[in-house]
């Protein structure tokens, strides 16, 4: 992991720590996970978040089982906790799975080959970032050109950075890299309600790195695509279907919806661990992830004397509904922007660029 910013991190201890992602950005604040359970804490409450963190953490996570338990049994026993600690983020089942398949088959000291393991799969990661970022820059140096502009205005949903994938995310990536080659980028941020990832986290994260964004109200986007205002819209996802269809943050189906309808880019930037081959209809099939109500009641906030709280928005007898994710058709996505390069979002070129038997 070599960028500037990072979401977690294995202190001198041996132990995992990471940026408590529910206190930003009025709070920066660490919280050291030490055994599994604490990991998978992290991830069911949203400590960690973003589909490449949650499967680092994963990994890591059973890193921590193997340093706490010395019976591989109660290790996979654990590993399978933090597998279904989250049910939509398919990085976090394919993480845990590659850990499980090293200690199975490992020769040596267990703790080692979990360490190395685990580092190994957030370094690759961090390699796809740095990919994501020149191809999906490419292409937005692209659409300047056809449009005859110097400056692009790019739409984002949620957050896909560096919180959410090292070492510069992978919606986010091509934005960072725009920036380093010198090119005037402005981000649109949707507030991404009800947990305001966007306003909380994208907005905070492109702070940091000095890039020029403003916060809209989750159903603004559509209205600044009518009046010209976005050139391209990037995502990133949680799972992608084996025919392109795209599961990400609720509310994205909305952006592509209204993309679409505006003749704008709309494009889904995901490292390989976000593919899940197994499932073939992602509007029926994807598992979408049911949150508590009290996230869509209640918002917290810096008061006016400066201390953070929570407080009630809606009537205290008032039911809410809050499905954590929605699912894209992949009619809607103009590709997909992987490490492999940018990609169709059909089962045939998604394949053909990972290399599967079609």
């Amino acid at each position: 992991m070599n960028g500037e910013y990072r979401a977690f991190w294995v202190n001198e201890e041996g132990y995992v720590e990471v940026i408590d992602q529910t206190k930003l950005p009025f709070i920066e604040e660490t919280i050291v996970l030490k055994t599994a359970d604490d990991a998978i804490v992290a991830i069911k409450d949203m400590i960690v978040r973003g589909a490449g963190v949650i499967g680092n953490i994963g990994a890591l996570g059973v890193y921590l089982a193997v340093k706490e338990e010395a019976d591989i049994k109660a290790v996979v026993t654990k590993s399978k906790a933090i597998r279904e600690s989250r049910p939509t983020a398919v990085n976090l089942m394919w993480a845990v799975d590659i850990m499980l398949e090293a200690l199975l088959n490992a020769q040596d000291d267990l703790l080692e080959v979990a360490r190395k393991t685990a580092i190994q799969i957030c370094d690759e990661d961090s390699e796809r970032s740095s990919k994501i970022a020149s191809y999906g820059a490419d292409i937005f140096e692209k659409i300047m050109q056809e449009k005859g502009k110097t400056s692009i205005n790019v739409l984002t949903h949620c957050n896909a950075g560096w919180l959410a994938i090292v070492d510069d995310g992978s919606a986010l990536a091509p934005i960072y890299e725009l920036k380093r080659r010198g090119i005037d980028v402005h981000v649109w941020v949707d507030e991404t309600r009800p947990r305001n990832q966007g306003a909380n986290l994208t907005a905070w994260e492109l702070t940091q790195d000095g890039v020029e964004h403003t916060i809209i109200p989750d159903n603004t986007g559509g209205y600044l695509m009518q009046q010209g205002m976005v050139d391209v819209c990037i995502v990133g996802a949680d799972r992608v279907s084996a025919n392109g269809d795209v599961a990400n943050k609720i509310g994205t189906y909305l952006k592509a919806l209204a993309a679409n309808d505006n003749n704008i880019p709309f494009y889904v930037a995901i490292p390989e661990g976000t593919l899940d081959f197994d499932i073939r209809d992602g509007v029926k099939d994807i598992p979408i992830e049911m949150r508590s109500e009290d996230e869509v009641k209640y918002i917290r906030g810096l008061n006016k004397e400066g201390v953070v709280e929570e407080l009630l928005i809606t009537p205290k007898t008032s039911k809410a509904v809050n499905y954590g994710f929605d699912i894209t058709p992949a009619r809607l996505v103009t590709g997909l922007i992987t490490e492999k390069g940018v990609c169709a979002t059909n089962e045939e070129a998604i394949n053909n660029m990972f290399k599967l038997n079609v």
